[in-house]
């Protein structure tokens, strides 16, 4: 079964999860030549290997807690708290708890910026 994303305009619900998240799943919001939301679900103990994307990524924490290695640094992302990654910049996470994320891709070469 395809996955339908949301159409410009639409109103999409970011709430945590709450009790519903043993359930969740992660899914793609929507994508766009500029950009692309994700929804991550990340289960207790369940790790994200270290790889990086090639465009700028946020990661907003909306419920549980994860341990998030970008670089050299390694930090605690924790519900309504959002970091920033420059492009390529190498990254990790692990749960430490049922988690819920939104990340948010920004291909500004889709756009013909300059990622410098």
């Amino acid at each position: 079964m395809a996955q339908i994303h949301a159409a410009p305009g639409d109103i999409i619900d970011v709430r945590p999860y709450g009790e519903r998240l043993a359930d969740a799943n992660s899914l793609a919001l929507f994508k766009s030549d500029g950009v692309e939301v994700l929804r991550m679900v990340l289960r207790a103990g369940r790790s994200v290997p270290q790889h990086h994307v090639d465009e700028e990524v946020t990661v907003q924490c909306l419920e549980g807690e994860v341990e998030f290695q970008a670089g050299e640094r390694t930090q605690i992302l924790q519900p309504a708290q959002l970091l920033w990654l420059k492009p390529n910049t190498p990254y990790a996470m692990r749960a430490l708890s049922d988690a819920s994320l939104l990340m948010t891709i920004v291909r500004r070469q889709a756009l013909g910026a300059n990622n410098t």
